[in-house]
């Protein structure tokens, strides 16, 4: 039974990190929404600090708070980019902040918290 909820688990989070920021985009930026989801979908590039960690993965670590790019002081300067008023650079705040969201859902899934 664990394999198959591990199995729901990696859809959840892969669609979470590679579908959703579409949706954000049709959602937030109609006339841009490809472009937007785009950006979005670049903001997981934030997970290059997991090559800083020994090992640089292990299935039993949560990485919200962990990884020097998943903390809070990173969260909250992802979140002062939604104040800049030009979309693209929201666009990227949006996208990381859904990243660590979508850590942290998949944190819960796995009882990492």
């Amino acid at each position: 039974m664990e394999i198959v909820s591990d199995i729901y688990r990696h859809i959840i989070h892969y669609s979470f990190h590679l579908l959703v920021p579409f949706v954000f985009g049709k959602l937030f930026w109609k006339e841009n929404w490809w472009k937007a989801g785009l950006i979005m979908l670049g903001t997981m590039v934030i997970d290059l600090d997991h090559l800083l960690a020994d090992p640089i993965f292990d299935p039993d670590r949560c990485g919200i708070g962990f990884h020097p790019l998943h903390t809070l002081w990173a969260g909250i300067a992802y979140g002062g980019l939604l104040v800049i008023p030009y979309w693209k650079v929201r666009a990227v705040g949006i996208g990381c902040l859904w990243h660590l969201c979508t850590d942290a859902i998949d944190c819960l899934l796995g009882r990492l918290v």
